[in-house]
């Protein structure tokens, strides 16, 4: 009973989406990938509401109900019924009064994926004015409910058909298997990345410093974010980005930009949006810890491409400080799962001094980092996030620096949350602290 109303409250807010878009006539951008997709829509959003009304998907509403919810600008109703009929409500007054509010110019939209079929349903009814894919990966999420890696890409390229005769499709130039796409239409095309030939090529990223307490013993200060050089159209440009790290907030920014060149938007102007762009909870976020510690909060979720470049991240920060791996099980690998997990392990032991494990599939971690060898006594493993978290509170030393990351459903934000200074705004800095979440045990 409760499948069947998901599904008929979906077909009505779809229903109702479409004919907002038709009365309404915003331009779309549309995003899908394995990696990235919630912040290269940040940082396009960024870089477009400097010069646009415009609207983004809320957090990582990318689904069949979750589309609907951010073309109507109505919030999830999880289990409220009455939610839910307010939102349809809602939907049905901007039909029939488009003069009740001002509706965006431009709507900004994470499309995802879980299995075959999904893009029909989700988002193929979609005209779109640009199609930005982001990167894949050798095993992406999700790929447990695909036969193949092959189909899982076929399911994600199909979003390039909603493109408008006149659209912009955006391609990752650095996966090899997104840049293929670029043979499914006729549309303008315009790539990204660090290999030479992309149209918006990124170079001489490095972690951003602060100057403070600088000493040959202390390290290079206080890092920062990170600050990167862009090459479009025989310009080179430096790009900063305060607050984060990591290459996947890089390659955010090199795909707004990508956005910006195709529309013939202000290059400078966009870079500028994108110094304190709004990067969402729980993806490589600087944070404060306990014990004068540094947290790299990336606890939204998790994936074997998103993890080692975590872990790289961890490994590039210059500091003479313990480097700790907090690492949850990777979730629907299917058939990919020990082999993902175990190539992790392999991976930290080169890039962590300590490495504590979370759940039943992170053994596979440990088994990897221990065959490659990293000491038994620098590795702690734990059945769940809370239990990790209650360790972690009396194991972090001061100027300890401590990477936190896992799937979704390990919530590995219980551990970010129990070494993180400021709990007061725990709200605000970590991810899933809505109600609803925090319900779920």
């Amino acid at each position: 009973m409760k499948i069947t109303l998901k599904k008929i409250i979906a077909y009505i807010l779809q229903l109702e989406s479409r004919l907002v878009i038709w009365r309404y006539k915003p331009k779309i951008v549309a995003i899908t990938g394995s990696v990235g997709k919630t912040s290269t829509k940040d940082a396009v959003y960024a870089v477009l509401s400097g010069v646009s009304y415009v609207r983004k998907s809320d957090k990582s509403y990318n689904s069949e109900i979750g589309l609907p919810l951010a073309i109507l600008g109505v919030p999830n109703g999880w289990s409220n019924p009455f939610v839910w009929l307010k939102n349809i409500l809602e939907g049905l007054w901007l039909i029939i009064n488009p003069f009740s509010q001002k509706y965006p110019k431009w709507l900004v939209l994470e499309v995802g994926i879980g299995k075959e079929g999904d893009m029909r349903r989700t988002a193929l009814w979609l005209k779109t004015d640009v199609v930005i894919v982001t990167a894949i990966g050798e095993t992406p999420v999700h790929i447990e409910f695909f036969n193949s890696r092959k189909n899982l890409i076929e399911e994600k390229s199909k979003l390039i058909d909603t493109l408008k005769h006149d659209g912009v499709l955006i391609l990752n130039a650095d996966d090899s298997d997104v840049l293929e796409m670029k043979s499914r239409t006729k549309n303008i095309t315009i790539t990204y990345g660090f290999k030479e030939g992309a149209d918006i090529l990124g170079s001489q990223d490095v972690i951003l410093y602060d100057d403070k307490g600088e000493s040959a013993d202390n390290g290079p200060g206080k890092p920062q974010g990170i600050i990167f050089r862009v090459d479009e159209a025989g310009n080179s440009l430096p790009v900063a980005i305060e607050g984060v790290f990591g290459r996947n907030h890089v390659y955010a920014s090199l795909a707004a930009l990508a956005f910006c060149s195709g529309l013939k938007l202000n290059m400078l102007d966009a870079i500028n949006s994108l110094k304190r762009y709004d990067v969402p909870p729980g993806r490589m976020r600087l944070l404060d810890g306990i014990n004068d510690s540094l947290i790299i909060d990336d606890t939204y979720n998790s994936s074997p491409a998103a993890c080692q470049s975590a872990l790289l991240t961890l490994r590039e920060v210059k500091c003479s400080c313990r480097k700790i791996a907090i690492l949850g099980d990777m979730l629907e690998l299917g058939k990919h799962t020990e082999e993902a997990h175990r190539n992790i392990g392999k991976i930290g032991r080169e890039h962590c001094d300590v490495l504590i494990v979370v759940g039943p599939r992170a053994q596979a971690i440990l088994e990897g980092a221990l065959e490659a060898g990293l000491s038994k006594e620098n590795i702690f493993e734990f059945t769940d996030s809370s239990a990790a978290g209650e360790f972690v509170k009396t194991f972090v030393k001061k100027g300890d620096l401590v990477l936190i990351k896992g799937s979704q459903g390990m919530r590995m934000e219980r551990v970010a949350e129990a070494i993180l200074l400021d709990v007061e705004n725990k709200d605000k800095l970590l991810v899933r602290q809505d109600d609803e979440w925090q319900k779920i045990k």
